[in-house]
């Protein structure tokens, strides 16, 4: 009983965090913008990591069969943690499901744990409640069926909760528990960019402030240089992914077909403060922060002139939140036009809205401000009857609109779409295949025979008998990593701008037999980065260990 006492605060958490997903048990796949294109994605990935791929890169059934690399510019740690689930049994449909819902629990237990690490149980219940029960979460689970940004929402008070850890070592802890929470720090960083790159880049700058925060409230150098270590160990974990995707995206019509898609993404001040619930697309559902996120925040003015008065450092914390807050909100309306035009990292956001996210969080952490400055009677109950309102408010929010059943097999067959808007097509190609190739590899020119052996992803064979000098069209999309191999030599003449075959991969073959590979390898920059994502993995795994093993140091030896 003692045990269950102690806990109660986050047990709570846990079955309040079951309550909006009840409608997840419902059989096949939730019908939401996102949804299909997502489980298609995790389709693809799979088949890659069951190809030996561990760092999956190209969709090669998706375009009409023609491939494409969309698995290079999309967040993968959503699709490693629905592969597990595929891989324990469970149907690409259901995998998606279980890490919507996972995520969506664990997203309200680790705010619960690190908020009450610093406010106590009765505060941290409220707010994890408001961060679990704000109308955007469930804009992007049943709406937007937005996976990557769902998985982000449980890294940052993860990250943070690591990043407070580390500040509130004692100095008599051995090395054993700093390097724990370093690595922890790092682990939880790393998962928020690899969750959704652009999230991570909104929670980023909070993420930077409450370092700062704690770094003035402790005024340890110590603690202040391993936090920042560990985050740059973390930002150089997920080297393998963004540097890939930020640089080679110019070989893509991202900036093209994104191009002023922000402009007509503004919401007016009004609809934050309530719309009409909707499953339809932008413009359409709802952008509502919140009402009782709302009375709070305004009821939360007194609070600040209380931890005032009582030059409580928390002060700090509420008005740093509170100005990230109206930052984001402002950056939501049409009067910061200005600021997006000539902001080319806002722009690549594409929907200002997206700052609803940190709308959620800030709004909770106030919220949960905002109990734990009360000094009031019951106040206890004061928290129950807002948990109740927050939670009642979004009632009619936790249900798709409908259901779809949907095969494994045909997710695994060849898919007409590229399951993104063409932003990720190569410069050289058209936005989209408009139809199935006659057969994986053709001879356009000359005569001859061929044989196609087993393919997979990312490695195709074949053996060709030309009778002349032939011309090869390997129905692929070309991309920087694609290499043809004819009897295990490089092929340097592999043509992909022909306009009559437009980046699809052309080459010429002598008369004679050849066997004929075409592989897609890492570029230079790619595996570079993979071999930072590793060397820095390593680094802080077996050194630090190896230091453990040989010293039983405690850390107050190197305090600054």
């Amino acid at each position: 009983m003692i045990h269950i006492k102690n806990n109660l605060g986050l047990i709570i958490v846990f079955l309040l965090s079951l309550i909006p997903l009840i409608n997840l048990l419902t059989p096949g796949l939730p019908v939401a913008h996102d949804s299909l294109d997502h489980v298609v994605r995790i389709a693809s990935f799979y088949t890659n990591l069951k190809e030996g791929i561990f760092i999956p890169r190209w969709a090669g059934n998706l375009n009409f069969g023609f491939g494409h690399p969309i698995l290079m510019f999309l967040y993968p740690l959503p699709s490693y943690i629905s592969s597990v689930f595929h891989f324990l049994g469970a149907s690409y449909a259901d995998s998606f499901k279980l890490t919507l819902t996972s995520t969506y629990i664990l997203s309200g237990i680790f705010m619960y744990l690190w908020l009450s690490r610093f406010l106590g149980n009765v505060s941290a219940v409220f707010g994890s409640v408001l961060f679990l029960y704000a109308p955007y979460r469930f804009i992007d689970l049943y709406v937007r069926g937005a996976l990557g940004e769902h998985v982000a929402f449980l890294f940052l008070p993860l990250a943070l909760l690591s990043i407070y850890l580390i500040n509130n070592l004692s100095k008599n802890e051995r090395l054993r528990k700093y390097y724990f929470t370093f690595l922890f720090s790092s682990i939880s960083f790393a998962g928020l960019i690899l969750s959704h790159n652009a999230i991570s880049l909104l929670f980023i700058p909070f993420i930077l402030f409450y370092v700062l925060y704690l770094f003035f409230d402790h005024k340890s150098k110590l603690k202040f240089v391993l936090t920042l270590s560990s985050l740059f160990f973390g930002f150089l974990f997920s080297f393998f992914f963004w540097f890939p995707a930020f640089f080679e995206g110019k070989y893509t019509l991202r900036d093209i077909v994104t191009e002023g898609v922000y402009k007509d993404r503004f919401v007016d001040l009004a609809d934050l403060f309530y719309g009409v619930w909707s499953f339809g697309g932008t413009g359409q559902f709802s952008v509502q922060i919140g009402i009782i996120q709302i009375i709070i925040l305004i009821s939360s003015v007194v609070l600040f002139f209380k931890l005032f008065r009582k030059k409580d450092k928390l002060k700090y914390l509420y008005i740093g939140t509170l100005i990230y807050l109206l930052i984001s909100v402002f950056l939501m309306l049409h009067s910061s036009n200005f600021i997006w035009e000539n902001v080319s990292t806002l722009q690549k956001l594409q929907f200002p809205w997206r700052f609803l996210s940190i709308a959620v969080f800030t709004t909770s952490l106030i919220g949960a401000l905002f109990i734990y400055s009360l000094n009031i009677k019951r106040k206890e109950v004061l928290t129950s009857v807002l948990i109740i309102l927050a939670i009642v408010q979004t009632i009619g929010f936790w249900q798709a609109k409908e259901y779809r059943q949907i095969k494994d097999f045909y997710l695994e067959g060849i898919i007409e779409s590229t399951t993104d808007t063409g932003e990720s097509s190569p410069i050289w190609s058209v936005r989209f295949m408009e139809s199935h190739a006659y057969s994986n590899i053709e001879i356009i020119e000359g005569e001859g025979e061929m044989v196609e052996l087993p393919r997979k992803s990312t490695y195709h064979e074949y053996v060709i008998d030309a009778k002349s000098k032939i011309r090869i069209r390997e129905n692929t999309l070309y991309f920087p990593g694609w290499k043809v191999y004819d009897n295990g030599k490089l092929i340097e003449s592999v043509e992909f701008q022909d306009p009559e075959n437009r980046g699809i991969i052309t080459f010429y073959l002598d008369q004679g037999m050849h066997n004929i590979i075409l592989k897609f390898e890492e570029t230079k920059l790619r595996y570079c980065s993979n071999l930072i994502s590793l060397l820095s993995l390593l680094f802080i795994i077996v050194v630090p260990f190896l230091l453990y093993l040989l010293s039983k140091t405690k850390v107050r030896r190197l305090e600054w």
